[in-house]
């Protein structure tokens, strides 16, 4: 057979599973039935406010790569010189120990580099297909990336910002961070941190974005350096936008409370203690205003770090640890907030004046596994809290949901939180649904894409091919001619 053959029916056997996986692919939303919440006929099915929640995308960079400015092989170094004023015996030596380094140490290291960067740009785009997908099939009208968007908060300025651009111009393409001073005066700004929104300005495609520890560090190491560069390039750490609802059938007008909340240093002991107390000020602030409102208003908060939850009911237990007392003794990690804090929220913003339940949801990110939550107060004491897994039999209790968004990074299944929230005019409270929409590991989007690349080179191998012996049938032709006369 014809090497054109070979290939022709190499390209025939690959282009109906390419096609078939490529559609699914890039309709993965449909084929998997994601969708938000539906709302109760009033709205006709679609809930007003569809928020779409991304966990910990962590983009990598320059910290998962080799110094950028060291020598490709690092073995050729000096060696010029040395095999020149060596004496010949020894320079024999000194050559084959640098070829075996090269090719034990160096290639391996350099083919492991530019593997690792297709990997960082593979990842981009996979993430930017979760996004893409996500957004254009369930149309959120908000948007918010629940911190860890990128991957150390160690790294340099320059970094930051090279990072920061493939966040914006790579995976987020189409967005733009959330900016409280809008043209036009899109937003009433009543406290400095407190934004009416009458213009929906903080919906897509403007990102609520939240700090994580890898973009400021934790209470033992932040500082107002990285909170800076993090508002600079990705909005605000600290902000409640309050959305104005009008009820349909009905006179009532509503408000829903969307609540960032640094919880980065909430918790003792934090390495600057300004903005440990800056950041409880701006907590008491809104919950003080917040037990001034409506008692038909909600909450959603979005964070970081998961409220407090004993071991056993998420993957991650509590957990704390510290800086040694030379480098300042604060909190160097934590998995959960303190069981304090987490009462301070859950006291101060879920709840009313009154001393009656504010309704409200908590959504954050941190434990890359996800988790689904819920806290009730506790019968013998009303100030202390329960907290157990969450279940269907919950929707009819008194309580307040936390849902730890599964993280979207291609290890955790490229995972996305569909948040649906509308106004019951029946029981004058508002009403909150999650549900989640899973692309799979990030290899099948890299193997989906890897068979697409083989069967377009196959089949203009194909054509090429067929061409090249077309040309050379007309060769041999003409000269069969000739011989015959």
């Amino acid at each position: 057979m014809r090497l054109s053959g070979v290939v022709r029916y190499a390209f025939l056997a690959l282009i109906i599973p390419a096609i078939l996986s490529t559609i699914w692919l890039y309709l993965y939303p449909i084929a998997k039935n994601c969708h938000f919440p539906a709302a109760p006929c009033s709205y006709h099915g679609v809930a007003p406010i569809r928020l779409l929640a991304l966990g910990d995308p962590q983009l990598e960079g320059d910290s998962s790569l080799p110094d950028p400015n060291a020598p490709l092989f690092p073995g050729f170094v000096g060696l010029r010189h040395r095999l020149w004023v060596e004496p010949l015996d020894k320079a024999a030596r000194l050559a084959r120990r640098a070829i075996t380094d090269i090719a034990t140490r160096d290639i391996p290291r350099y083919v492991q580099t530019q593997r690792k960067r297709l990997d960082l740009l593979g990842n981009d785009y996979y993430l930017a297909h979760i996004y893409r997908t996500t957004k254009w099939w369930t149309q959120p009208t908000h948007i918010s990336v629940l911190g860890d968007l990128l991957g150390s908060q160690w790294i340099s300025n320059q970094e930051f910002d090279r990072r920061a651009d493939r966040f914006w111009n790579r995976v987020f393409v189409d967005a733009h961070f959330w900016k409280h001073k809008a043209e036009g005066e899109e937003l009433e700004d009543v406290h400095g941190w407190d934004f009416l929104d009458m213009a929906n300005a903080s919906q897509a495609p403007a990102l609520l974005n939240v700090a994580g520890n890898h973009d400021i560090g934790y209470a033992g190491d932040v500082d107002q350096r990285r909170i800076d560069r993090f508002e600079r390039a990705f909005g605000q750490v600290n902000w409640r936008i309050r959305i104005a609802h009008a009820v349909p059938q009905s006179n009532l007008t509503t408000e829903l409370h969307l609540v960032n909340l640094n919880s980065m240093i909430l918790d003792n002991p934090a390495w600057n203690q300004d903005l440990y107390h800056a950041t409880h000020e701006y907590l008491d602030q809104v919950i003080n205003d917040t037990h001034t409102r409506s008692p038909q208003d909600a909450v959603i908060l979005l964070t970081h770090v998961p409220l407090y939850k004993p071991a056993g009911i998420c993957v991650d237990p509590p957990f704390f640890s510290y800086f040694e007392p030379r480098h300042g003794g604060g909190i160097r990690e934590q998995n959960h907030l303190s069981e304090q804090s987490s009462g301070k929220i859950l006291n101060g913003l879920f709840q009313q004046s009154s001393g009656e339940k504010r309704a409200g949801i908590v959504l954050n990110g941190h434990d890359h596994e996800g988790c689904d939550t819920w806290h009730n107060r506790s019968e013998a004491d009303q100030e202390q809290w329960n907290h157990t897994r969450y279940s269907a039999t919950n929707k009819t209790a008194t309580g307040i949901r936390e849902v730890t968004v599964r993280s979207m990074m291609g290890d955790y299944g490229g995972n996305a939180g569909l948040l649906s929230a509308w106004f019951d005019a029946d029981a004058a409270v508002w009403k909150f649904e999650y549900a989640t929409c899973a692309l799979g590991k990030q290899h099948i989007w890299w193997a989906i894409h890897i068979v697409d690349s083989v069967v377009i080179a196959l089949g203009l191998a194909s054509v090429i091919l067929l061409l090249l012996e077309l040309a050379r049938g007309r060769n041999v032709t003409p000269d069969k001619e000739k011989k015959n006369k």
